[in-house]
């Protein structure tokens, strides 16, 4: 490992001297003259604001211009950022799938600007409009490497934006308050990227030229906006944001059934240009986005995203630490969630916490929280303070190195509360590689916990070193996990584990034709049980070929080989009271899968997998994938359906498991929203039904009606029912 670390820092060096493609900035003119926010650039001051200058095509080819254009220009007085946009497109036969806001950019007509204020090129804010004026805000962080943690849509703030739509282009005028932003005092450049989506000509484009094997809101690649008149202190007002939430709900189970008034509420405060104190105060969380619900046929435990606002803002800060897949020391949403007398996971209330970050120089970044929890008695599950301190300090071109100190401290003496349970403390050390072109990125890690009694060996380390270039991909990721290695506020999924992970991928691009691209990819994955002399306790090898085709579509298949060796008996069904695989016992299978997804723009949508194989000492047969139904803007409706036919041998257990989620959304307006998600899951035992209507009456300040609702499957019975009636105000000071 400290040989691998040696050889990235040397990529690194290296790799942060090679310059990118020829710089590109424009500058933004300052202006007193008053601008009706109206989508309509008929100002004579807009005539006056210089064009950023031409797009560049990113798909199908990355080397020559648009095929349609799109002009940019920006303006600025002493409280706001205006941007003009002139975007040209084929015709006005725009796909515009939902008028709902933090919409999905993939497969629908729309453009996106993005500001990386403390020209860092790790974190960066992102600004997003269709033609039919739908907004959508995003925070990027982590350099944006990882589309799926470093892409935060559920981030909110205050802008304004109105479009207009002529014969074959459309215009936009933005108004986004420098309140809204976070930047240093005297600042005259922003790092800036634009990106949008035609779906009419199949043709996405980007202001500063990215290459297709990179991610389109990768931060390696912007370019500059100067300011005409530097940037004043940043006068982010006091937030106020109170609610009130009026519920009812029963739980079936123990006939119990509750109507309570709930008031609690948040606040933002600004402390100098970088940073932001959050404090929360009774936090409710019951309007967020149901999570959605899997099949998993595996013996760990997987991660989904946080969705609850109080923890967004600078997220990255607590939750990069460490591998997200294999050992993250934070984990946000363990905190709300306890463990019950019976061993159940069960909701725990927040009293109340507060949340300190950004960045203190230009290039040292700091992350507070403190979030205590309630003591419920009969439930056996004591208060906790949850606390994380993080640090975080900028190095070459885009690398940075971290530090954090967790502690989860359990409070008072519960008579149910064992000693061995009173505290758990990380302490940790990461190294960030992402060098100026992101042809070489990477993370080192090295973690240490502490446990009443327990404070020797309980490492966690890791090593992960990426190449992505035009015509090869690579990676190797390599992880070690000491059986005693504990974080009460973490993902850690095993312990007891030295992992592997590598991947070689060869990327073809054909010059004529239907294709894009296609290419081969070698992947696989090993582990061994450390305490076990480094016994093979698993492995996966997978070779897969995909197409990608310029219309949009894909199809990928892929052949799998592995070995499991059960150290303990397992039923990948999940079947109550079945006989359980037996335990110290290999087993070996292979699988071979089929993919295919179609252009997401399409009136009728989809994607879907199939498999067949062995699985375990039995077979597998597995189809499933998700549909949707466009009736544009208004009407959106989605299905989700994934069948798994598991066959064991006898006495083992064999099982049909379906997991069925039919999706409704309809959007009566851009601030009134309705959807509906029904979950079926047989291995759940359960079907639930979410429906939450939103009227967003006045900015981020809104009126929820939320409705849940969960049977039994298997013997078909309600087990809880609840509805919500919630108010939110955001009020600045």
């Amino acid at each position: 490992m400290t040989k691998l670390f040696s050889t990235a820092v040397l990529f690194l060096i290296g790799s942060s001297l090679i310059a990118q493609v020829p710089e590109k900035s424009f500058t933004v003119k300052y202006t007193n003259e008053h601008i009706v926010l109206d989508g309509i650039l008929d100002e004579p001051v807009w005539t006056f604001a210089e064009s950023a200058g031409d797009f560049q095509q990113y798909f199908p080819s990355d080397k020559v211009p648009a095929q349609y254009q799109t002009d940019v220009r920006m303006l600025t007085d002493d409280t706001t950022l205006y941007v003009g946009l002139t975007v040209y497109t084929p015709g006005s036969d725009y796909i515009i799938p939902s008028l709902e806001r933090d919409f999905r950019a993939g497969g629908s007509d729309n453009i996106s600007l993005v500001f990386d204020t403390f020209n860092d090129g790790t974190n960066a804010f992102l600004f997003g409009i269709n033609p039919y004026g739908v907004r959508r805000e995003v925070l990027i962080s982590g350099g944006g490497q990882d589309v799926e943690s470093g892409f935060t849509t559920s981030w909110d703030v205050k802008w304004k934006a109105e479009t207009k739509i002529y014969d074959n282009y459309y215009t936009a005028e933005i108004a986004i308050p420098l309140t809204s932003l976070k930047f240093a005092e005297g600042e005259t450049k922003w790092r800036f990227q634009s990106y949008r989506f035609d779906m009419q000509s199949n043709e996405r484009s980007n202001w500063f030229t990215i290459p297709q094997n990179q991610s389109v809101i990768n931060l390696a690649f912007m370019g500059d906006m100067y300011f005409e008149k530097p940037l004043g202190k940043s006068r982010t007002p006091l937030a106020l944001i109170p609610y009130i939430n009026a519920i009812s709900d029963k739980d079936f189970t123990t006939d119990e059934g509750n109507n309570k008034l709930k008031v609690g509420g948040d606040a933002k405060i600004a402390i100098g240009n970088g940073m932001n104190l959050d404090v929360t105060i009774n936090p409710d969380f019951s309007n967020v986005e149901v999570d959605a619900i899997i099949t998993n046929l595996t013996r760990f435990e997987v991660s989904l995203p946080e969705r609850r606002q109080f923890f967004i803002d600078n997220n990255d800060l607590f939750g990069s630490f460490g591998s997200i897949r294999h050992s993250n020391p934070f984990f946000s949403r363990r905190i709300g969630i306890a463990t019950d007398r019976l061993g159940n996971s069960v909701q725990n209330d927040i009293l109340g916490g507060l949340r300190l970050s950004g960045k203190l120089n230009k290039n040292l970044r700091l992350g507070f929280l403190d979030i205590q929890t309630a003591k419920n008695e009969e439930q056996e599950i004591a208060s906790n303070n949850n606390l994380m301190f993080a640090l975080q300090h900028k190095v070459f071109a885009r690398s940075n190195i971290g530090m954090f100190f967790i502690n989860r401290q359990a409070f008072g003496d519960e008579p149910f509360a064992s000693a061995d349970e009173e505290y758990n403390r990380v302490l940790g050390l990461d190294y960030y590689l992402a060098s100026a072109n992101n042809v070489w990125s990477g993370k080192y890690y090295l973690h240490k916990s502490f446990q009443p009694g327990d404070t020797e060996g309980n490492i966690s380390a890791g090593a992960l070193l990426s190449y992505n270039s035009r015509y090869w991909n690579s990676f190797i990721d390599l992880a070690y996990i000491n059986e005693d290695f504990q974080s009460d506020l973490g993902f850690i999924p095993r312990t007891d584990i030295t992992k592997a992970v590598g991947s070689v991928q060869r990327l073809f691009w054909p010059k004529k034709g239907n294709i894009n691209n296609h290419g081969v990819e070698v992947f696989g994955i090993s582990n061994w049980r450390t305490s076990l002399d480094y016994q093979l306790a698993d492995y996966d090898i997978r070779g897969r070929y995909n197409f990608v085709f310029k219309d949009f579509t894909e199809f990928g298949a892929e052949y799998s080989t592995s070995y499991v060796y059960l150290f303990d008996p397992f039923d990948p069904t999940g079947t109550e009271g079945a006989v359980e695989l037996p335990g110290n016992q290999e087993y070996r299978f292979g699988t071979f899968t089929l993919g295919y997804q179609s252009n997401r723009a399409n009136v009728f949508a989809f994607e879907g997998e199939t498999s067949i194989g062995n699985f375990f000492n039995g077979q597998r047969f597995s189809i499933g994938g998700e549909a949707t139904l466009r009736l544009q803007p208004k009407v959106r409706i989605g299905l989700n359906v994934n069948y798994d036919k598991i066959s064991l041998p006898d006495p083992y257990p064999s099982a049909d498991l379906w997991l069925v989620s039919p999706r409704f959304g309809f959007t009566f307006s851009k601030s009134v929203f309705w959807t509906t998600l029904f979950q079926y899951s047989n291995q759940r035992d359960n079907l639930g039904i979410n429906s939450r209507l939103q009227w967003r009456f006045a900015p981020l300040s809104d009126l929820f009606i939320v409705y849940n609702d969960n049977y039994a499957v298997n013997q078909f019975e309600p087990k809880y029912r609840s509805i919500n009636l919630k108010f939110t105000y955001w009020l600045n000071i």
